[in-house]
């Protein structure tokens, strides 16, 4: 009997690959699925947390004023209030800050800012407070 080459090329041989193509169509539907449902939060809008007073404020304290625009003010609140005196720039107002804090080195600093001011002014100021050596600085709220 002769040997037949053929009789090898017909049989079947087996396929060692991984079929895709279902993976493929439920990753399909998985991302069809996350871009039609919509977002639950806006990403652009931030949530902060708001707190209760838990002490009554001092009554007598330096007060500065972050107002919009980047304008500054300080004063000294107390019994006889003195009002808020509107400072130039940055430098004006830590000249007065370490001014009244000698003149009042017990008072704490109270630091209000505008719903519009630059939330890096009030940290800036917190920062050139704490590096005076005045330990009590404080964040007016309404």
């Amino acid at each position: 009997m002769a040997f037949n080459s053929n009789m090898r090329s017909s049989r079947r041989k087996l396929k060692s690959e991984i079929n895709v193509v279902p993976y493929i169509d439920v990753m399909l539907v998985l991302l069809i699925i996350f871009m039609a449902v919509p977002p639950t939060q806006n990403p652009s809008e931030i949530k902060l947390p708001t707190a209760e007073r838990s002490t009554e404020p001092p009554s007598d304290y330096i007060q500065i004023a972050v107002k919009e625009k980047g304008q500054l003010a300080i004063g000294i609140n107390g019994k006889t209030p003195q009002g808020l005196e509107d400072v130039s720039n940055r430098t004006a107002l830590i000249e007065r800050l370490r001014a009244a804090h000698e003149e009042h080195p017990d008072y704490p600093v109270m630091i209000s800012g505008d719903r519009e001011s630059k939330y890096d002014d009030v940290i800036q100021l917190i920062s050139e407070a704490k590096r005076m050596g005045i330990n009590r600085v404080g964040l007016a709220t309404k």
